[in-house]
């Protein structure tokens, strides 16, 4: 039986943690304010419409998500360009993570449980749509990469906290074995967060190995292939978005994204010094019926003229 929704307080929550720099102390000593500050979160609908929103919430961009996606260092992928450890220190990340999740028309964040439990501290997830990441045992660069368990949130963590969605991927090589056991393990973690009635978002690719380091396939016939893939996983599709890249082409999404009439969010992926160009690329694909929105991490987070709140600005604005 899926829990009833925590009752919004009517005023915002005092943070258990005024700082980034209480966070240590207050884990130390008091490790039950983070289950303490998940139960007093106000919480809001994956999707605000024109039609529901409140006077106090007026949604911007309605029946769209704009996420911020953070789960990059819990699978050991702290680069963003050409620099290494960018993701590395944890303070400056929750700083640009505040700044992003304040800015006007984001929804909220996509986040492995160490950072979401950060950011409940700081209280920086009130009124804002909360995904856990789920499967972050495929590291980066490990040979066993593909073999990719769910070493995150598990659907009852998720209900547990009262967060809104959780968030797997989903990557296939024919060549490798262990994409097998991700697959299964995927299907039956979508037929568990169904039965809660919690959505799970999934970001499918296929993928080889290139010199050792795996690769996604960014063609068309292969994003086609993955969604398909992804569409048909578990025993219900009823409460499955898909979370996409755009194509190599992107003329090709039309095509692409006829492939399912599942939701779809666009992902950030490595953008490089062409955030304008991803811009573009992501303004074009968000006019298709089925593209709801965007989840982007690092090329925003971390963009090159370090302008984070200009770079979440212009994405809102592509909505």
């Amino acid at each position: 039986m899926t829990p009833a929704r925590p009752t919004a307080p009517t005023t915002p929550a005092t943070p258990a943690a005024p700082s980034v720099r209480d966070l240590v102390r207050l884990r130390a000593e008091r490790p039950e304010a983070i289950a303490e500050a998940a139960a007093r979160r106000r919480r809001r609908p994956l999707l605000r419409t024109a039609d529901t929103a409140s006077e106090r919430a007026r949604p911007p961009h309605p029946g769209r998500l704009m996420i911020i996606a953070a789960d990059h260092p819990a699978r050991g992928a702290l680069a963003v360009g050409d620099r290494a450890l960018a993701m590395a220190n944890r303070f400056e990340l929750l700083q640009r993570l505040r700044l992003a999740l304040s800015r006007p028309g984001v929804d909220g964040v996509l986040a492995s449980a160490d950072v979401l439990d950060d950011l409940l501290l700081l209280g920086a997830l009130e009124d804002k749509v909360v995904m856990g990441s789920m499967n972050r045992g495929g590291l980066a660069g490990a040979a066993f990469e593909l073999d990719d368990r769910f070493t995150g949130h598990r659907p009852e963590d998720l209900v547990c906290h009262g967060f809104d969605a959780g968030k797997l991927l989903l990557r296939i090589d024919h060549d490798d074995p262990g994409s097998l056991d991700t697959l299964h393990a995927a299907a039956r973690t979508i037929d568990a967060m169904a039965a809660h009635r919690l959505p799970v978002f999934v970001e499918p690719f296929l993928c080889r190995r290139v010199d050792g380091r795996l690769r996604n396939d960014l063609g068309a016939a292969a994003v086609i292939t993955s969604i398909a893939i992804a569409s048909g996983l578990a025993g219900t599709s009823a409460y499955t978005w898909l979370k996409v890249p755009v194509t190599e082409d992107p003329d090709d999404m039309a095509q692409v994204m006829e492939t399912s009439t599942l939701p779809a969010v666009l992902l950030g992926g490595e953008v490089g010094d062409d955030l304008d160009g991803a811009y573009g690329r992501w303004r074009e694909a968000l006019r298709l019926p089925t593209v709801r929105g965007l989840v982007v991490g690092r090329s925003l987070l971390y963009p090159v003229d370090g302008d984070v709140a200009g770079a979440v600005d212009t994405a809102v604005s592509l909505l």
